[in-house]
């Protein structure tokens, strides 16, 4: 057997290992490529954003008139029940005229005799002037009687008022209504007394063919509105678009309102000002005195989207990641409007068109510096 020297067995020895150990070392780097995770992310692209905003509102009738009688009596008729739609000057109550019906004889009376007493007077005071004028009498006799007369006269007057105010205390007593509208509650019928200084209105009479919804927006609000001040209130207003008013059994009110006006007094209670929209109500279905809640769109034109689960918080700070073209996750800050559906968020800044942001496992297995293998989150739905 011819024997292999020494150097060159241990040559191909070493050839072998290097050999060996080059092989591990690919099988272990093609390991890792194949081991980096399919992550779902999405590439932002401008679009259109319309969010929305709510807020607890109190609808009312534009006219809610509280019916009070203006002089005090028993009720004897009500004409009309609660929900009868009425117009104006049509008779509500009626009370007790016996009273002011004998306040109106009794001044007219007085009137009458007032009169007969006012031409017994023109007639001395006639002759004592032709009397006068042939100096039959004093001037002081002549001025007496003229006086009587005057006195007289102002009598008539008095009596005549009297009767006026009379005849208006009496037609106090047919309630009529001051405007169109739908009755509410009557909590008094025949037979109860009613006063002007009753707690109490007899009814109320609401004008329902629009009705307004009354809301509150804070000073951040209304300065968002203006731009801190750059615009006014009255030109951002007419630039809002509708909003619409969501009814108490979560239903949204087929008819869209518009923001009408709002208050010029911000409440040192609440830090807020009274905002009143107002909504066409034909068909009735509003009514006085329920709730709901003012919709108030906020379109965004070109703007970033992204889902929330794309994104987490960190010491009141919010991050997404991105992943760069080495597909290795960068975490990113970012800032996103308060407003938003609860699914998604608007960033304001931090993204740019044609990011690739994470969509998947943020938060638990995708951590900052991680290399992927992104997957379009519409890929990965349809796989």
């Amino acid at each position: 057997m011819k024997a292999i020297p020494l150097k060159t067995s241990i040559f191909a020895a070493s050839i072998g290992v290097v050999g060996l150990f080059s092989a591990c070392s690919g099988s272990s780097q093609g390991q890792m490529q194949q081991q980096a995770p399919q992550i779902a992310v999405v590439t932002v692209e401008p679009t259109n954003s319309e969010l929305q905003t709510t807020y607890p509102a109190i609808i009312k009738g534009k006219t809610d008139i509280d019916i009070r009688p203006q002089v005090t009596g028993f009720i004897t008729k009500v004409h009309v029940d609660e929900g009868d739609y009425v117009h104006q000057g049509q008779v509500l109550f009626t009370l007790d005229q016996v009273q002011y019906q004998a306040a109106v004889d009794q001044a007219q009376a007085a009137v009458n005799s007032a009169r007969v007493a006012v031409d017994n007077a023109q007639i001395q005071a006639d002759n004592q002037k032709r009397l006068y004028e042939k100096n039959i009498i004093s001037e002081s006799q002549y001025t007496t009687t003229a006086n009587q007369l005057a006195q007289a006269k102002a009598q008539l007057a008095q009596a005549q008022a009297q009767l006026e105010s009379a005849k208006k205390n009496l037609s106090y007593t047919v309630v009529t209504s001051p405007s169109n509208g739908i009755i509410g509650s009557i909590p008094n019928r025949e037979g109860s007394l009613a006063s002007p200084s009753s707690a109490e209105p007899l009814t109320t009479v609401s004008e329902n063919k629009q009705m307004y919804a009354y809301f509150s927006l804070n000073e951040k609000d209304l300065l968002k509105l203006t731009n801190n001040g750059q615009y006014s209130l009255e030109s951002q207003l007419e630039k809002l678009p509708r909003v619409k008013l969501q009814l108490a059994n979560g239903t949204i009110y087929p008819i869209e309102g518009k923001i009408a006006t709002v208050s010029g007094v911000i409440n040192n209670t609440t830090g807020a000002a009274s905002v009143r929209a107002l909504f066409d109500n034909e068909n009735g279905v509003l009514r006085s005195g329920s709730t709901g809640q003012i919709i108030i769109p906020e379109i965004t034109e070109e703007a970033i989207v992204i889902p929330q689960k794309a994104s987490f918080e960190l010491q009141d700070r919010r991050f997404v990641y991105v992943v760069n073209d080495s597909n290795k996750v960068v975490t990113a800050p970012i800032s996103v409007l308060a407003a938003n559906d609860g699914k998604n968020f608007v960033v304001t800044s931090g993204l740019n068109p044609g990011d690739r942001v994470v969509t998947e496992g943020v938060g638990t297995k995708v951590k900052d510096g991680m290399t992927i293998t992104p997957v379009e989150a519409g890929a990965q739905a349809a796989q």
